[in-house]
């Protein structure tokens, strides 16, 4: 599964082009060419229908396409957690895919009977950890974690759990849920959390229209979380690789939780390992019961099909879900206004970076469409930020080797950021006053005609795009409708092009200042150093493409799974013709150190 966050990034056209890096594509997942220009106000033409249990249905009806998008979001993300369960919304991401009572296992009631036993258990084993906490805190153990330190009691019945958990793995047939779909046609399969919704997806066939019915609301309405305690490895494992491996990780982490410190955005999207196990089945329970019920939940169909056999499809299948019967808790904490900038500097063995960071406005708020257009002005090749600070027709001027900036507006909150990486020899206070002056001028000087409308073609050009393919129109409406409404997918390029010279200067006075700002300065950690390999690498890519492909090296370095290898490295060769001019290099490099990793482990 994938997990997205609320840090700004880069724009999705690029990380669609990158993911040939990362991930396996759906069939239908490249863009057709582009035959003509882009048509203003162009718009996605949806059909919108409630069902009798209050879930929602869009459906986007395109003939002449051979496959069927289909994709589903629940209203639920991290923000809807609270200390003591975060991590709970992205775990029930994975528990979606372990079946139900039909599939993905031999047999259900022993499935059953043996879940119970495992709850037994962990009640008995969190009351044990409960001493063992208290131990703690009087300074009697220094880690919970450690084997030493376990009560002989604990030990018992973790051994009593592994019994159990090996009884029930003999009965599971695993990955059936994806095999069933892969029989059948099925193609990219996934599904990813943020702070504000949970989103699943798939392509099938169009012939199999029925059958995403059936799977779907079946997995809803008799979905059975087996493994649920024994999946947080597999959640520690997607930790370690997002957040421990890279470099700088955990620095991001906590700059995520000083930046957002009084909202629910505050805390990781997947958790902190030290609450997960330690979740009840009655917490799971009550929180899927509330999230889970159909009332909560949107699907969207976008390919060739019948809407009104559609329409029939859904009531009988996801209209037998019972409409939830806990009202969904309001999220009403706000972020804090400030007196004064916030900072924060850490090390790390990386480049020197620096990110600026400023509190904005939320999804759908007026001044969303300015402030993406002034993060528009700043970014990119032509932006600001380069010609500024990385300025190549000058590098004896220059401070930084890459800069960007985004606005990205989440449910309840919003960030505009700006960051950049300095060049050799220039230090993050020297790329933070560029950043900030390039900010200043913006304050003080409208954006010319010429520059506006740059920006506007550009963001145009791009609505047009992701309008040639049943996923780019899937993602568009299952993130925009988890974020509060769809219709903004056909509102925004409207309110994009009506953006005024006065409008960003107005923003960029408002939101962009000194108490409204956090900075985040990273330093080379002593004795580190860039290797020189992948800064050849990277130096060829575009700069928003550049921390993914870091963040995927440091993954590859601590890889120890063969056959993974093995695999990811049998798929990017079968891509190796299809990947983008631009993202050549990091293709390049990542397929030979996913070799060398592999030759390295096979020598171990």
């Amino acid at each position: 599964m994938t997990k997205t966050t609320l840090r700004w990034s880069a724009a999705p056209p690029l990380l669609a082009a990158l993911a040939l890096l990362s991930s396996p594509q759906p069939a239908n997942a490249q863009a057709k060419p582009v035959a003509a220009a882009p048509q203003e106000g162009a718009e996605i033409k949806v059909q919108e229908h409630t069902l009798s249990n209050g879930m929602k249905l869009l459906l986007v009806p395109r003939a002449g396409e051979p496959t069927i998008a289909g994709g589903w979001v629940a209203h639920v993300g991290s923000a809807n957690e609270k200390p003591g369960i975060t991590g709970l919304a992205h775990l029930f991401e994975h528990m979606l895919f372990k079946g139900s009572k039909t599939i993905g296992t031999k047999d259900y009631a022993k499935d059953q009977q043996i879940i119970a036993e495992q709850e037994k258990v962990r009640d008995a084993m969190r009351a044990e950890v409960a001493g063992m906490r208290a131990a703690l805190k009087r300074g009697e153990i220094d880690d919970l974690t450690k084997p030493e330190n376990k009560t002989a009691r604990y030990k018992e019945l973790e051994a009593k759990f592994d019994e159990l958990v090996k009884a029930q793995r003999d009965i599971l047939v695993k990955n059936e849920f994806d095999l069933v779909y892969k029989n059948a046609g099925g193609s990219g399969m996934n599904a990813t959390t943020n702070y504000d919704s949970t989103i699943y997806f798939i392509t099938v066939p169009k012939n199999k229209l029925e059958m995403w019915m059936w799977m779907e609301s079946d997995r809803l309405l008799n979905g059975v979380f087996r493994e649920f305690y024994s999946e947080r490895d597999v959640v520690y494992e997607e930790r370690r690789l997002r957040v421990e491996a890279p470099p700088t990780g955990r620095l991001e982490e906590a700059f995520d939780s000083i930046f957002w410190h009084s909202t629910p955005y505050a805390w990781p999207v997947i958790g902190y390992p030290s609450e997960l196990p330690f979740i009840t089945k009655a917490q799971a329970d009550e929180f899927y019961a509330t999230f889970y019920a159909p009332n909560n939940l949107t699907a969207v169909l976008v390919g060739d099909f019948d809407p009104k056999e559609a329409l029939v499809f859904a009531e009988r299948y996801f209209g037998r879900i019972p409409r939830g019967q806990n009202p969904v808790p309001e999220v009403v904490t706000l972020p804090p206004t400030w007196n004064g900038e916030v900072r924060m500097t850490g090390e790390a063995e990386t480049n020197p970076e620096v990110e600026v960071r400023f509190h904005t406005v939320p999804f759908g708020h007026k001044d969303s469409y300015p402030l993406q257009v002034l993060a528009n002005v700043l970014s990119g090749r032509t932006g600001r930020l380069y010609k500024g600070l990385v300025d190549p027709e000058n590098p004896a001027n220059a401070v930084a080797t890459q800069a960007f900036a985004g606005q990205q507006s989440g449910k309840h909150a919003g960030a505009f950021g700006a960051s950049a990486e300095a060049r050799e020899g220039k230090t993050p206070e020297d790329v933070e006053r560029g950043i900030l002056a390039e900010i200043e001028r913006l304050k003080s000087e409208p954006v010319g005609d010429r520059e506006l409308q740059k920006v506007k073609n550009n963001a145009n050009a791009a609505t047009y795009r992701r309008l040639q393919t049943n996923n780019g129109i899937l993602f568009q409406l299952v993130f925009a409708d988890g974020l509060g409404d769809w219709r903004e997918v056909n509102a925004a390029p409207k309110r994009i092009q009506s953006v005024t010279a006065a409008d960003v200067q107005r923003v960029a006075r408002q939101y962009l200042t000194k108490e409204n700002r956090a900075v985040y300065l990273v330093n080379r950690k002593a004795g580190s150093a860039e290797d020189p390999e992948v800064a050849a690498a990277l130096a060829g890519l575009p700069e928003q493409a550049r921390p993914m492909v870091k963040q995927r090296l440091s993954a590859l370095a601590q890889e120890k799974d063969a056959a993974k290898l093995r695999q990811d490295i049998e798929r990017m060769e079968a891509q190796s013709g299809n990947v983008p001019p631009a993202m050549k290099a990091g293709f390049d490099l990542l397929l030979s150190r996913s070799k060398a990793r592999l030759a390295e482990i096979g020598k171990k």
